[in-house]
């Protein structure tokens, strides 16, 4: 019945599509308008619909049905014949598993509410413990090592099906299924003893450091929070143009923290136990190298120009330090934009309203796949703050694809980042009936007031679409198993599709349709798109050349053992690969919370930039709007998820095999060297 009416619909879509945003559609007004609160009287239905998630205490209710339904799961894997079914029910138990862990992974950490968060937390890890056990059942593996190696059997399988089996086998040879019982005892309590490390390094990493006020000059302690006779220090500041500011935040906030060391130290050493025991050389091993870190010339001649365009900007400010430090580095690349193409994001953001933006992203996807949004109105219970916004997705033929719940909007005690959750995966279900996937976009936007509408930065405007590449490579991954589906893919694909709606987002003809002033209708002037695009350019390469040396710097932390200090192996990163400074008595590492997420795969953000990129240049810069070229990308890239190898997917896009050559040069050919001022 809802893909019925959703359809019937589908004409009112397409006429809002057209409209001027002067008078808004359903998913502009959405937006750009305060939310009405639901009527009290409603029944609660629980957190994304879900009716035991009506309270805290429901975790325990959902996670308690989840280990059940996953006993029997196992229990049918382990007695059924080989063959399709046996994977169908792997995917079946991570899915089971999934719908609760992920959903429970996303409340833990947005929830206003203390008791969901710390019920939510709990769930993490009892789930988390249990899938690491499953890792090493041995009779659980046997099943699927009865599948892969029965030729007949393999024989009637599609390719998906075998690859899924194969990643499930992969995920049991890293857990150490092959190792004895108390070895295989062992990598569980590893795995289980990483998991509270990880917990315990990405709260630290958080947290503001302190010092007594009485230290910094009185003339910049308004700068920063003061608590008592004790200033708290939370961030860099790195966009305040008193350096004597920036100096202090960043080495009051960087300053070493000794248990967080111990802490980053021993999560180190178990990865590197955990992936010698299960048979690899270091854990750096049980992920793809990252090459472009070993292959940085040309982006480090265009870096020592940028670093030398910084130096004569501090020059020019009499600082009593004429060295480009790095608390400088996003202070000096800002100045120099703003010399030379003079960039002031309050001239821009009348322009993006979030509504008129959410529109636009509704008219580019409608022109290259068929896609729409519907603003929904959520039920009592459903969400977990009331400013959120729920959009259905649907496809012109297809009917309804999936669920965005938006919490875009900034509040107290929210996480200060742009990031996207799974909350469920698509699958095809037992009764054949599609699993439609459920995914939240969080970002810390403003919010509507009175009738001024959320109005964005050129910045915000990119974040929005990038983070929305994410949700539709979700939605449009029309996989048979959870287990790959959408962002569940390769690490260094995943980033692909987001990247590649960064582009769209820098273009005029994109924009044109769109940014308008919210109170006057008048276009965004091309010039001003212009000026944007080419400041983007300025300081580019040393900011490519640091992602490299944080990806250098992960692929050191999870090399061979090093013995010697996490912060020693920084600075000689730092000289090697970056181009700035290691200030004494700092560790950055500390702050580097990606270390967690992206151990040893921190290099994926360069790879699928490039990839973004050629991708791009080759299919959608002459025609950013071609459904031609829209269908292939979701034909080629998009609908795999992680059922494909990434490599056959890019080759499927791009209609040919790139080399780690076009990778690099594709990254020195967005850095643009010729950067020119436009005229004025």
């Amino acid at each position: 019945m809802r893909c019925s009416r959703l359809l019937l619909q589908r004409s009112n879509a397409l006429a809002l599509y057209r409209r001027s945003v002067n008078t808004w559609s359903a998913v502009g007004a959405a937006f750009n308008v305060q939310h009405q609160r639901l009527e009290p009287l409603q029944k609660n239905v629980g957190l994304f619909g879900v009716p035991e998630l009506s309270g805290p205490a429901g975790f325990q209710m959902a996670q308690h049905q989840a280990l059940r339904e996953a006993e029997f799961l196992v229990h049918k894997a382990c007695t059924h014949p080989p063959g399709a079914v046996t994977v169908e029910t792997f995917d079946q138990l991570s899915d089971s598993l999934c719908r609760v862990a992920d959903l429970a992974d996303f409340i833990k950490v947005a929830h206003p509410d203390a008791a969901f968060r710390e019920a939510a937390e709990r769930t993490c890890v009892e789930i988390g413990t249990l899938v690491e056990i499953l890792n090493t059942n041995v009779d659980l593996c046997q099943s699927l090592k009865n599948l892969l190696g029965n030729e007949a059997v393999l024989a009637t399988l599609d390719s998906d099906t075998r690859r899924v089996a194969e990643l499930f086998m992969f995920d049991f040879e890293i857990s150490g299924i092959h190792l004895d019982e108390s070895k295989r005892s062992k990598a569980v309590a590893l795995n289980v003893k990483l998991l509270d490390l990880y917990h315990e390094f990405l709260s630290g990493s958080q947290l503001p450091n302190a010092i007594d006020k009485q230290v910094l000059p009185e003339h910049i302690r308004h700068c920063f929070s003061i608590d008592g006779n004790r200033v708290q220090i939370g961030g860099l500041h790195a966009d305040s143009p008193n350096e004597l500011v920036r100096e202090a935040a960043y080495k009051i906030f960087l300053y070493p923290n000794t248990s967080l060391l111990l802490c980053l130290d021993e999560l180190l050493a178990c990865r590197h136990e955990l992936a010698t025991l299960v048979g690899y050389e270091s854990f750096a091993h049980r992920a793809l190298k990252g090459t472009m870190a070993k292959t940085p010339g040309k982006i480090i001649r265009a870096t020592s120009r940028d670093f030398k365009m910084m130096k004569e900007m501090k020059k020019k400010a009499h600082t009593t330090n004429p060295e480009v430090m790095p608390w400088d580095h996003a202070y000096l690349s800002s100045a120099i934009r703003t010399e030379m193409f003079n960039i002031d994001p309050s001239v821009y953001s009348p322009y993006f309203s979030l509504g008129a933006c959410m529109e636009g992203l509704n008219r580019l996807f409608m022109q290259l796949l068929g896609v729409y949004f519907q603003a929904e109105q959520p039920k009592m219970g459903e969400l977990w703050s009331e400013d959120v916004r729920k959009l259905a997705v649907v496809h012109e033929t297809e009917g309804l694809l999936g669920y965005i719940y938006c919490d875009f909007f900034r509040r107290p005690d929210k996480p200060h980042q742009d990031c996207h959750f799974t909350i469920r995966g698509g699958r095809l279900r037992e009764d054949g009936v599609y699993q439609l996937p459920v995914v939240v976009l969080m970002l810390s936007l403003p919010p509507p007031s009175g009738r001024t509408p959320s109005l964005l930065t050129p910045s915000m405007v990119e974040n929005l679409f990038h983070e929305i590449g994410h949700a539709m490579h979700s939605m449009l991954g029309r996989t048979h198993y959870q287990h790959v589906t959408g962002t569940r893919c390769s690490t260094d694909f995943a980033e692909v599709p987001s990247i590649l709606m960064e582009y769209f987002a820098s273009d005029y003809r994109v924009l044109s349709q769109f940014a308008q002033h919210y109170q006057t209708g008048e276009p965004l002037p091309e010039n001003l798109v212009s000026r944007l695009c080419e400041s983007k350019r300025v300081c580019s390469a040393a900011d490519t050349q640091l992602q490299i040396f944080y990806a250098a710097l992960d692929q050191v932390y999870h090399g061979k053992p090093q013995y010697r200090s996490t912060t020693d192996i920084l600075r000689e990163v730092q000289e090697k690969f970056y181009g700035l400074p290691y200030v004494h008595d700092t560790a950055w590492q500390l702050r580097f919370s990606h270390l967690v997420g992206y151990g040893a795969k921190y290099y994926s953000y360069l790879m699928s930039r490039a990839i973004a990129s050629m991708v791009w240049r080759q299919c959608f810069l002459q025609d950013p709007f071609s459904r031609v070229m829209g269908e292939r990308y979701r034909r080629e890239m998009l609908a795999h998820g992680g059922s494909k190898e990434p490599v056959l997917m890019v080759q499927g896009m791009l209609q040919k095999t790139p080399t780690i050559e076009d990778f690099v040069d594709a990254l020195v050919l967005d850095l643009n060297a010729n950067v020119k001022s436009p005229a004025l």
